[in-house]
């Protein structure tokens, strides 16, 4: 590791209803090299989608023009945000100055819908990767996927793993070991269900109504537009 290397700029979008774990796997990641604001329409807190608020530090117009690395995390308010003018705007601004764009989870479909991702492989949570076809993505079963600027992280708890890749990229791979070491980042799950492809069948159907069930209820209590 260089430490005279200045820090990284890196934009986390934050809008309600996101995942929590998303956002603050990458971020811990990044934290000891990074600048990172946590950018939304205004400086409100915004309650994630297990009920947790988050301040932001800064909005659309306030964030920093150049970035190392522009994010957008994925949960069940993304949804909310596939039509909304003013948010697909600033990804796409800040994405032209942008060394990396990127996501994890279903947030690889707002950089979709803001015309990102054409021509790209991506991938996304398993349940809505195949979407990301409809915005001229290839979808890519894999836990992180590189195309040229483009990385992306699937479900969750992958966005540490995309984390580590993406800090190997732009600080050296010792950093992102030293990083890994530091978190204690060493997973044992007790069940192979993590995936559909060691989950057994039952469990899939039950997961799958259970994040369309969460997802309609989610919908109700978010507004179609956040407030700006």
């Amino acid at each position: 590791m260089d430490p005279t290397q200045p820090l990284l700029e890196i934009g986390m979008l934050l809008y309600p209803g996101l995942t929590l774990l998303d956002l603050i796997g990458p971020q811990t990641v990044f934290s000891w090299f990074a600048n990172i604001h946590l950018v939304w329409k205004n400086v409100d807190p915004v309650v994630s989608d297990t009920g947790i608020g988050i301040q932001p530090s800064c909005t659309f117009e306030t964030c920093p023009s150049e970035l190392d690395i522009l994010f957008v995390p994925g949960g069940f308010g993304q949804q909310q945000l596939m039509d909304d003018a003013e948010v697909l705007a600033f990804l796409a601004d800040r994405a032209a100055t942008s060394k990396y764009v990127t996501s994890v989870c279903s947030g690889s479909l707002l950089l979709g819908a803001a015309g990102l991702l054409k021509g790209y492989k991506a991938t996304s949570h398993w349940a809505t990767r195949d979407a990301l076809s409809a915005f001229g993505a290839e979808p890519v079963d894999a836990r992180v996927v590189v195309d040229r600027n483009r990385i992306t992280g699937g479900g969750v708890t992958a966005g540490i793993d995309f984390g580590l890749v993406l800090l190997a990229r732009l600080r050296g791979e010792e950093a992102a070991k030293l990083t890994q070491l530091a978190m204690e980042y060493d997973p044992e799950p007790p069940f192979l269900s993590g995936s559909p492809k060691t989950a057994d069948s039952l469990t899939i159907q039950q997961a799958t109504a259970f994040m369309v069930l969460h997802a309609a209820k989610q919908a109700e209590r978010l507004p179609h537009r956040a407030a700006t």
